[in-house]
């Protein structure tokens, strides 16, 4: 489990995190999003001890990262791929990591081969592309069999793929109890992967829901209907809570109402469908909505940023 408790860190006058709290829960996996300069880098670096808070406090299975006897068998974190010595092999780089806190040679073997490095393995790193980077900065990350694992970008250079294996991988993860704290700017895989989001914006909590909330909060839902007689349709179905908007001659969307329940108001009324297809907002669009006055750089917005959603619930599993 991490812990972050009205957390502050500034350089300077510059705030980059500003009074953040969230707690990130072991099994399911929590996506951690945010425009660029939103402090997402910060906050990790400050959860594995890297930078420290102004005020405020993180910890990560109860304590500060720091005080962790074998932090390497407590939390694995990839925050930067590249941050390898280029003139070591990949197997190399695993067996000194494992010799900092006795791990055997055989579970850097496991992990050459989990992530799919057994033929680069005693190639030098400087040879590697983005991709293998990735992929042995993971096998890094998972060498102490850790209860937590931080990830800053991990799909980032891996090939179709290599995704679907990320995501697979997390979930199954999360799946064994463990604590998966994951940041990407790819919306539609952290719709796919993550359970819960963490959404920062300028530093400050903007939402810490489960993915289904924020995408129907923020977004919402409306359906797609095409009839010949859209017109009348359109009168039947209108209401206090209803929003029937024409898009063409005969199509229609319509917020308020089900598919089902349109479905049999047509029936009843002997009205022909074209069709009736139930459009969901994205996860994309819910944080774009909720970012709006938090980029860093654009138009700046006047209006408020949009208040911090939260809930104590846990996302799916």
């Amino acid at each position: 489990m991490i812990e972050a408790r009205d957390v502050t860190k500034r350089y300077g006058q510059k705030a980059a995190v500003s009074d953040l709290t969230f707690t990130v829960r072991p099994g399911i996996v929590t996506g951690f999003l945010g425009p660029n300069g939103a402090g997402k880098s910060t906050t990790m670096r400050m959860i594995v001890g890297l930078d420290a808070p102004t005020s405020g406090s993180v910890t990560v299975n109860g304590k500060p990262y720091a005080e962790h006897s074998a932090p390497l068998r407590e939390v694995g974190a990839l925050l930067e791929a590249r941050a390898i010595h280029t003139g070591r092999t990949a197997r190399n780089h695993l067996l000194a990591l494992a010799a900092t806190t006795g791990i055997g040679r055989s579970r850097v073997d496991e992990l050459i081969d989990l992530v799919g490095l057994s033929d680069v393995a005693n190639k030098r790193v400087r040879g590697f592309s983005l991709g293998m980077g990735q992929r042995l900065g993971i096998a890094s990350a998972l060498l102490g069999d850790p209860k937590t694992l931080i990830l800053d970008e991990p799909v980032n250079g891996l090939d179709p793929e290599g995704i679907l294996w990320i995501r697979n991988l997390l979930r199954s993860l999360a799946a064994e109890g463990r604590t998966v704290f994951v940041s990407s700017h790819l919306m539609s895989e952290m719709a796919l992967t993550a359970d819960q989001v963490i959404i920062i914006g300028k530093g400050r909590l903007l939402a810490d829901v489960p993915v289904a909330d924020v995408v129907a909060r923020a977004a919402g839902a409306h359906v797609k209907v095409r009839a010949p007689d859209a017109t009348t349709l359109s009168a039947l179905l209108a209401g206090p809570d209803v929003t029937v908007t024409t898009t063409g001659a005969d199509t229609l969307e319509v917020a308020g109402l089900g598919s089902e329940e349109i479905g049999t108001i047509a029936a009843d009324h002997r009205i022909a469908l074209f069709e009736l297809t139930p459009i969901h907002g994205s996860l994309e669009e819910a944080f774009m909505e909720l970012t709006r006055d938090a980029v860093e750089f654009g138009t700046p917005g006047t209006a408020e940023p949009p208040p911090a959603m939260s809930t104590s619930t846990g996302g799916r599993r």
